[in-house]
């Protein structure tokens, strides 16, 4: 899964643009469409990472990177300005596939399908050839550009091999128990923040006094404060600065991601598709949980972005188990269409929203992300905080269907009608939703 060779990931709705070295540049797609452009020549190569074929109303000039129809003649544009000549531009692309358990509204909606016939549109009337193409169907790819010799390789995005699956046992359970009790915990202060969100009131001086003595921590959120997926403009050197330019449920919502960094790299090679994959999940499900509900107004946004952020705590437990069946584990996913926690029950004996429920309960997590940890999978189990859980579902989906490449996660399409129903949304509201998801979380 990992690479020696200097990498660069292009997240979904960019684009990289590099002359011949030894770097790859890679897209990880599902539904997403990647296109690169090499121009031998000038010896310049690039990538983009596409969304969308269409921008929503009026919301282009937001975001345009992530459309078609407005990404990728910036990108063309852009490969110009670094040297290169569209007449002498090749393309190759892949992705806008549907990926694991197809839902009548996947087919519907054809997100990937219609990404690819605007691209397709687009490079035809600018009369640059497409070399190669692998699009469409039910299968995830990678797509590379090597850059040292401005090649482009397409490979199926997860694991091919077939394994035995009779020497595959479910966990006993005290086993289990032990394994949970193996798991570094989340760190106080992230509890005590999560506590705070949920009870509503905090002295934030005291937050920010310890983040100050904790000097790993204060690295990382001040990393955090000036990633891409804030948005910020000006650059955060302080905490001080950082709690003036974001505001104080801003700034709780980042320590709280710093803090339980380390809880979720203990996850590296099971769950895990890339280094700190599945904390870069957590943080761009709870990133766009909060979004969520401050555009729906269902639940709290301080409580959705937490409830996101801890979703899929199980994982982390249950990750060296995974390790060793992750060939079979792909196989009934992607290939048979199974929903990932039927298959997580059907080779370990347990799912992750299982075992989340039970490490939550063990930190004393308050109730309402209690309900979302075991029910983000079935949203329509939950009684108690059935927006919370709606929420942090829609969520979820959307991360795994255009933020692939992150961590092993297949939520199933067909329940989120009635999600966005019971969020005051409708199904053709989708494409607006992606446009929520964080630019990179790199």
């Amino acid at each position: 899964l990992y690479s020696s060779q200097p990498k660069t990931i292009v997240s979904s709705g960019s684009y990289a643009i590099m002359p011949r070295s030894g770097h790859v540049l890679e897209a990880i797609l599902g539904s997403c469409v990647g296109i690169t452009l090499v121009d031998h020549e000038s010896e310049l190569g690039g990538l983009i990472h596409l969304l969308l074929s269409e921008p929503v109303g009026g919301t282009a000039g937001l975001r345009p990177e992530i459309y078609a129809s407005t990404g990728l003649p910036l990108f063309i544009e852009a490969m110009e300005a670094k040297g290169a000549k569209k007449e002498r531009l090749i393309a190759s692309m892949a992705g806008g596939a549907l990926v694991g358990r197809v839902s009548e509204l996947d087919i519907s909606l054809d997100v990937g399908g219609r990404t690819t016939d605007r691209a397709r549109e687009i490079l035809e009337n600018e009369r640059i050839p497409v070399e190669r193409a692998e699009t469409g169907g039910y299968v995830g790819y990678s797509l590379e550009l090597d850059l040292s010799r401005l090649e482009v390789s397409i490979q199926p995005a997860l694991p091919r091999a077939k394994i035995n699956a009779k020497g595959l046992t479910a966990i006993p359970e005290q086993e289990l128990r032990q394994s949970i009790g193996q798991v570094r915990p989340i760190p106080q202060i992230a509890l005590k923040i999560i506590r705070i969100i949920s009870g509503g009131e905090y002295d934030v001086a005291d937050v920010s006094r310890e983040v100050r003595r904790d000097q790993v921590i204060g690295a990382r959120v001040l990393h955090l404060c000036n990633s891409p997926a804030m948005g910020l403009r000006t650059r955060v050197d302080s905490i001080d600065r950082a709690l003036i330019l974001l505001g104080e449920q801003t700034m709780l919502q980042i320590v709280v991601s710093a803090a339980c960094e380390d809880y979720f790299v203990q996850s590296e090679q099971g769950y895990s598709l890339c280094r700190g994959g599945l904390y870069r999940h957590a943080v761009g499900t709870a990133i766009t949980a909060e979004k969520l509900a401050r555009l729906t107004r269902a639940a709290s946004p301080d409580l959705a972005y937490t409830a996101g952020l801890l979703h899929d705590i199980g994982k982390v437990a249950l990750d060296r188990y995974l390790s060793r069946a992750l060939p079979f584990f792909y196989q009934r996913i992607e290939e048979e269409g199974k929903d990932l926690v039927a298959v997580e029950r059907e080779l370990l004996g347990r799912s992750h929203p299982e075992v989340g429920l039970m490490l939550a309960e063990n930190w004393a997590l308050p109730e309402p992300i209690r309900e979302v940890i075991r029910y983000h999978h079935r949203p329509e189990l939950a009684d108690q905080h059935p927006a919370l859980t709606n929420l942090v579902y829609v969520a979820d989906l959307l991360m795994s269907r255009f933020q692939t490449g992150h961590e092993v996660e297949f939520q199933w399409a067909g329940g989120l009608p009635r999600a966005l129903t019971r969020l005051g949304l409708g199904p053709n509201r989708l494409p607006e939703l992606v446009e929520l998801l964080p630019r990179s979380l790199e």
